[in-house]
């Protein structure tokens, strides 16, 4: 994995991102406008993304027709600012005994980002990634090429780890 920094600025070293399944992505727009207090900084058809200073947080809606009250959260993550930062926390992560399954270059949240991806006791994925590139057109998928692991071949959607499922 090659060292980048971080093309997104925000003020702590690190912060929690959580995405968000959404079935009317317009409503839960609204809702998270409201609750929080600001606008999104980017909006597409089919995603929005909402970065809070305190708690620093990166917040995003994705829409999905599967969204329920019922269904878990679709994923959690921890943003730092540089690929060493990435890299640093999947040798802790591996060092006690968990698997990791990681990323480079991949576009994902219309960005490229490298990431490592765990999942937690209960079942909940979480990644620890680095934007690399802020702003890309499209809202891509891994491409096999640049995944590293057991699972790396599988076609998967934007932000849907397998690793451990």
């Amino acid at each position: 994995m090659q060292h980048h920094t971080t093309a997104v600025e925000f003020p702590t070293r690190m912060r929690a991102h959580i995405a968000l399944a959404c079935r009317d992505i317009e409503c839960s727009r609204a809702f998270y406008e409201q609750l929080l207090g600001l606008a999104p900084v980017k909006v597409r058809a089919d995603y929005v993304k909402f970065e809070v200073t305190e708690p620093p947080l990166n917040l995003t809606l994705n829409h999905s027709e599967s969204a329920t009250p019922q269904r878990a959260p679709a994923h959690f993550g921890i943003q730092v600012k540089s690929t060493a930062e990435v890299l640093e926390r999947r040798l802790t992560m591996e060092r006690a005994g968990l698997s990791a399954r990681t990323e480079e270059g991949v576009g994902c949240c219309y960005a490229i980002q490298d990431k490592v991806w765990f999942v937690d006791p209960d079942g909940n994925d979480w990644e620890i990634f680095v934007v690399t590139e802020a702003d890309i057109p499209e809202h891509t998928r891994p491409s096999p090429d640049k995944e590293v692991g057991p699972e790396a071949e599988q076609d998967r959607g934007c932000c849907e780890p397998t690793c451990c499922s």
